[in-house]
């Protein structure tokens, strides 16, 4: 009976994710969240940074994102180091499991397969790091390309363009930011699954109302739509065709 709960449990928390990531970027092209009007404030980034003859600043903030993408990611690293020995020995690890008062100790095989599950939410986490941290690199070498604004050659038409796709890679590299920084999430709900599976039923759904709450609801959200006037629904329409995607740990 506890193995069928476990695979409930497992099966629930898929659901969760994949659930939530499709809701939240369904409802992101109609409703204001922290993510369609960070892509705003990113694509008037771009057209104050093409008045500007000194672009030091842009470049320093470009290297401070790349670099909260690194750290995330040598974390990741970290962790799946730690991971990976402790599935070198489970048995040793479920003795002292055994010994904690809260402890539910399942067959090994679940302890496994609960230890990879963990794995592979770090995993993905890593490889949306570091996609993040490419891609602030690919917005660092647009910046440098920029056209200057003494440059008579640029129309506006085409500074307007040049800013709006220099926005749409920042827009996507603080996607995969994004989704890396909710792996984290994740995780922390595939770990209350070593305790009970019950508790990793309500730890998943836990994270994902946290997560809705701090993208539809929170004060910060509030506080950055009071910045500017926006378009209501915010336009998502600057940011290219996901579905032409050729990275598969896109989405």
């Amino acid at each position: 009976m506890t193995a069928y709960l476990d695979i409930f449990a497992l099966i629930w928390f898929l659901i969760c994710w994949v659930g939530y990531s499709v809701y939240s970027r369904q409802r992101a092209g109609t409703r204001p969240c922290l993510s369609n009007t960070l892509d705003l404030y990113r694509e008037d980034w771009m057209r104050v940074m093409m008045k500007r003859e000194n672009r030091i600043s842009d470049a320093s903030v470009v290297g401070n994102l790349e670099r909260n993408g690194a750290f995330f990611a040598s974390s990741c690293l970290l962790i799946l180091a730690g991971v990976i020995t402790a599935l070198g020995y489970t048995q040793e690890v479920m003795e002292v499991f055994r010994t904690l008062p809260f402890g539910y100790l399942p067959s090994r095989e679940v302890w496994e397969i609960r230890m990879v599950t963990l794995l592979l939410v770090f995993v993905y986490a890593f490889f949306k790091f570091t996609w993040s941290m490419r891609m602030y690199n690919f917005v660092a070498v647009m910046i440098g390309s920029a056209p200057m604004p003494d440059d008579s050659k640029a129309s506006p038409a085409a500074r307007e363009a040049f800013a709006i796709n220099a926005a749409s890679v920042c827009n996507l590299a603080g996607d995969a930011f994004n989704l890396g920084l909710r792996s984290y999430y994740y995780a922390m709900a595939v770990v209350t699954w070593f305790i009970h599976p019950l508790v990793f039923l309500i730890a998943s759904t836990i994270v994902v109302l946290v997560l809705y709450r701090r993208e539809f609801r929170s004060d910060a959200l509030l506080a950055l739509r009071a910045g500017k006037v926006f378009e209501d629904p915010p336009s998502k329409a600057a940011k290219p065709d996901k579905t032409a995607k050729s990275d598969p740990t896109q989405g």
